[in-house]
């Protein structure tokens, strides 16, 4: 595998900025020895905050970025202080080639608007898709996407959703042979709308690919642990994970109160705890966080700006990965085969 090369980091993004982003960065730097850094934004507050990671230091460089995007600006905003702020220039860092891939915590649409502009999408892509692993009950996560980038799609970009996902699978997964399905309305093959069932057609030929395609997968069965990889667009998928986060808090909040609402409860609370515990723990969105956005020249991974320390160490890990593993070549080679068969 190659060099991961050093991991651009925008210190200053997240809900909780500079803190926790180094703390983040020093815990992924102990996990995956050998990667250095270049910590974008403020060169006077990231060179003090180094001082509480002492091991950093010499792991890391700083690259001064004097202004940050807010967690409310719009993208077209964004863009046009692109050069002068820390998401902006970290992501420019992926361009030069200084930096083999950018994480951030901050502004999505901001985020997904400059990676587009800067990167451009790879040859035979015509749209990215925002992708990110979410927890099931099997052994591994599932990867879905889209989630958010592209509301409106066709066939032919369903596939390439596909085969993007599935090398991402591979990558951060370690998977062989990932399993792939399309959301849809329900299982059978008449099932969907014309766009889905031409999808479906498409990749049932693509037998050179290194993925097995299982059809189609409803809303109720994103979380079984089934297939590794979920196909969709971005309207439904950012409509989905939303209601998947919504419906965990819901169900989080209804043990809190049952718990609360006697004696009894409680008691029964602390003898069910280890139970509740593992729960938690798995459900743990910062052991799932680092979204992608594919099909770009370049990695750029999204990290929630709600992340902890935890949460930043995983996506800059699932970074890491994704360059040592040369995400970026996997999927043009991917893409190249299924044409080819596609052709022939």
């Amino acid at each position: 595998m190659p060099d991961s090369g050093p991991i651009a980091v925008d210190a200053m993004g997240g809900d909780d900025g500079l803190r926790v982003m180094l703390a983040g960065v020093a815990r992924a730097r102990r996990a995956a020895e050998g990667t250095r850094f270049l910590l974008v934004g403020d060169e006077d507050a990231i060179a003090k905050g180094l001082d509480a990671h002492p091991g950093l230091r010499g792991a890391s460089e700083i690259v001064h970025a004097p202004e940050t995007v807010k967690g409310d600006e719009k993208p077209s905003a964004a863009i046009r202080r692109a050069k002068k702020t820390s998401l902006g220039i970290a992501i420019d860092l992926v361009k030069q080639g200084r930096a083999a891939a950018a994480v951030s915590s901050g502004n999505t649409g901001a985020m997904m608007a400059m990676a587009k502009v800067a990167l451009r999408t790879m040859p035979g892509i015509d749209r990215p898709a925002l992708a990110a692993p979410l927890p099931t009950l099997g052994d591994n996560d599932v990867i879905m996407l889209d989630l958010g980038a592209n509301a409106e799609v066709d066939a032919q970009n369903l596939v390439q959703f596909a085969v993007m996902g599935a090398a991402f699978a591979r990558t951060v997964l370690d998977l062989e042979t990932p399993r792939v399905a399309l959301l849809n309305i329900g299982s059978e093959d008449q099932k969907g709308t014309d766009t889905i069932r031409d999808a479906s057609q498409l990749l049932k030929q693509g037998k050179r690919l290194p993925l097995r395609f299982d059809g189609f997968i409803e809303g109720d069965r994103l979380s079984r642990g089934d297939v590794d990889v979920i196909v969709c667009d971005g309207f439904s998928g950012n409509i989905a994970l939303k209601t998947a986060e919504g419906t965990a808090r819901f169900v989080a909040d209804l043990l809190k109160r049952a718990f609360r609402s006697s004696v009894r409860s409680k008691i029964g609370f602390l003898i069910s705890r280890p139970a509740t515990e593992l729960l938690r723990d798995h459900l743990d969105p910062n052991k799932h966080n680092g979204a992608v956005f594919l099909g770009l020249n370049g990695i750029v991974v999204k990290s929630h700006g709600g992340a902890n320390e935890l949460g930043v160490a995983t996506a800059i890990g699932n970074a890491v990965k994704m360059v040592r593993h040369d995400l970026t070549r996997r999927i043009a080679e991917d893409l190249g085969r299924f044409e080819k068969a596609a052709a022939a």
